[in-house]
């Protein structure tokens, strides 16, 4: 029987490897920089710079939202007038997911294999593209963020937890060459939980409210 959780339209699975490199898992913050970095300069949140007018008043300027935070707005603005989700982009935001959750994968040592910016390897990922008429209110996205707040607090908390647990796995790892499964279990559906939530409130790709669920 398939649970809510499973036939959501954004789903999370990355397999679980039998052994892991010590070396690299001991070295995983420096290894993941230059990835870390590529990332970073195509999902920013935008670039401020300082001007000084001629009083010496010091004015914060800034370049807008980057990408990710571009797409976000221009999504709201086609589904809110034109009710229409274009294909080529929901593409691209579903690439630019699989990249950032590949990465992620990789800095919570779930994988040694290194981020690739076009193979799935271990972490499959899918985001079902919507049929804006039938699946998609008209004006929900513009509160969809509101409507979410409750999961992203939850999720704070969550992340928090993972990032503690993921320590322990570093150890364990660099100890017994394994990652602890039920570490690994737990850190997968903090995953799962915060993407089905980006599908629903920044991707909006869904109206079904992400379920409190880490499977």
């Amino acid at each position: 029987m398939t649970t809510l959780a499973e036939s959501y339209p954004a789903r999370l699975n990355i397999d679980y490897p039998e052994k892991l490199d010590r070396l690299t898992t001991l070295l995983r913050v420096i290894w993941i920089i230059p990835i870390a970095i590529v990332l970073s300069l195509i999902s920013a949140t935008g670039n401020q710079t300082t001007t000084v007018t001629q009083t010496g008043e010091r004015v914060m300027t800034g370049t807008g939202g980057g990408i990710a935070g571009g797409l976000f707005l221009a999504t709201v603005l086609m589904i809110v007038f034109r009710v229409r989700y274009p294909r080529w982009w929901f593409d691209f935001a579903r690439e630019l997911t699989r990249f950032g959750a590949r990465v992620g994968a990789y800095f919570a040592l779930l994988t040694d294999r290194y981020p690739s910016t076009v193979e799935e390897q271990t972490v499959h990922l899918e985001i079902d593209y919507p049929d804006v008429e039938r699946d998609l209110s008209r004006w929900l996205p513009l509160i969809k963020w509101l409507l979410a707040i409750t999961h992203i607090i939850v999720l704070i908390f969550l992340a928090l937890a993972a990032f503690v647990v993921v320590v322990v796995a570093w150890f364990a790892i660099l100890i017994t060459g394994r990652y602890p499964r039920w570490i690994f279990d737990f850190v997968v559906g903090v995953g799962r939980w915060g993407l089905r939530v980006n599908a629903y409130a920044f991707l909006l790709v869904t109206d079904r409210y992400p379920p409190f669920s880490l499977s």
